[in-house]
């Protein structure tokens, strides 16, 4: 099984980002945790800092199964403005991998022109930001190789998607049966 990447930005969600951490891990889920910056600590949008596996100008190849990005303000902004990521994500797409963003994140990948085509949902007023997508305000969607939530409220969906994705819903069920 492929490890998959998520990517940490100051400013991140707490909630979206430590919820995903924990579910896919619970699955033994390989998941890696990648500071954007060469600083590991990284602080969250509401004074939480946690600290990255790695940072990710020490990541190789882009042999990955998941990149995932959390919202938060201005996370999402920071992540956004990495042109390194947004190539990565590009690149990831364009050899059929898989990417996964809740909350405000989906803008990201919107801009990329990675939802053109594809239902996706993010958290309300970021919906412009989703160039070319079917906007559904579900508060989780999944759509082939796209999945997308709507806020920390869908944070445990999101990553039980993920987790359905990757293992089967049947893990999904027994893993959020056991919390």
């Amino acid at each position: 099984m492929k490890e998959s990447l998520l990517f940490l930005a100051e400013g991140f969600e707490e909630i979206e980002a430590i919820t995903v951490i924990d579910v896919l891990r619970r699955a033994d889920i390989p998941l890696k945790t990648v500071s954007i910056t060469p600083c590991l600590q990284v602080k969250g949008a509401h004074g939480i800092t946690i600290e990255a596996d790695t940072a990710f100008e020490t990541i190789e190849t882009d042999n990955y199964d998941y990149l995932i990005l959390p919202g938060g303000m201005p996370g999402t902004k920071h992540l956004d403005e990495s042109e390194q990521l947004n190539k990565w994500l590009l690149a990831h797409v364009q050899n059929g991998g898989r990417v996964a963003a809740i909350c405000a994140a989906p803008s990201v990948l919107g801009r990329l022109g990675i939802l053109k085509g594809k239902k996706a949902t993010c958290y309300p007023g970021f919906e412009p930001a989703l160039q070319g997508a079917d906007f559904t305000a579900a508060a989780v969607e999944v759509d082939g190789n796209v999945i997308t939530a709507n806020g920390p409220a869908a944070a445990l969906r999101f990553a039980l998607s993920i987790v359905a994705s990757i293992k089967g819903e049947s893990v999904a069920q027994q893993v959020e049966e056991a919390m």
